[in-house]
């Protein structure tokens, strides 16, 4: 029996990273995406490979450019097969008063994380239509139902995400095919080094669970979420520790 193929965005580093990890473990057909961080790419897929024994491939881009996005799908397909998951994890942060972000910024979040949402559904999707099955999962955030002060363009960003990932998956259940979003609280990656230890603590401490979450329990819950029966789509299931 073939292997799923499962293209991952965002998966240099933090979530996108360990969800490889996790998906290369359980067999998937891995290919992988980031924008600038090549080498760090090249490297996970060349690990995991030998490890898993598992085809890996890297695509660097920028999967907020419709063009990019069109030229990954093709390789993918050519190489590894259709995409039978997509996992739409890639995004960036953006911490300050809107009244100091400028138009680019504001902008530039915007299409990373929602834009990119957008352009790789547009192309996983009709494959996945005409096999009448499919995965969709987009990696959203707490703060994109209740809001972040200085966090505006990313909470807008995430509320998007949250929205895009119910109405498509009312669009795609007559199908067969799931789209759900984990929205995680504060997980231990690159993107929380902003903080300083003092703030990381008293963070921690608001916190049911006490801590921060880890990389590899959101991938956990990833792997869990697609390979869930295709009735259950259109959720929004949060990742926080008790926080929100």
């Amino acid at each position: 029996m073939k292997s799923k193929v499962a293209f991952i965005t965002g998966a240099s580093r933090g979530i996108g990273r360990a969800i490889a990890e996790e998906f290369a473990g359980a067999g998937y057909c891995l290919a992988l995406n980031c924008r600038t961080l090549g080498q760090e790419l090249n490297s996970l897929a060349d690990e995991l490979h030998r490890t898993f024994h598992v085809p890996c491939l890297p695509l660097i881009g920028d999967v907020s450019d419709e063009a990019f996005v069109k030229g990954a799908f093709e390789t993918i397909g050519q190489e590894l097969g259709k995409t039978d998951i997509l996992v739409n994890n890639a995004g960036i942060s953006h911490i300050g008063l809107l009244t100091d972000m400028t138009m680019e910024e504001w902008n530039r979040v915007i299409q990373v994380n929602l834009t990119s949402l957008f352009c790789c559904c547009k192309y996983a999707v009709p494959p996945m239509v005409q096999e009448q099955s499919g995965s969709i999962l987009n990696i959203s955030s707490v703060w994109g139902a209740a809001g972040a002060s200085c966090e505006v363009a990313y909470s807008a960003s995430k509320g998007g995400v949250n929205s895009f990932t119910k109405a498509l998956a009312k669009e795609l259940a007559p199908s067969g095919i799931a789209v759900n979003a984990i929205a995680c609280g504060v997980i231990d990656t690159d993107m929380n080094h902003c903080f300083s230890q003092e703030e990381r603590r008293q963070l921690a401490d608001e916190i049911p669970a006490g801590r921060f979450g880890l990389p590899k329990e959101a991938a956990r819950l990833a792997l869990s979420v697609v390979n869930s029966p295709s009735y259950m789509t259109g959720q929004i299931i949060t990742l926080d520790g008790g926080w929100q």
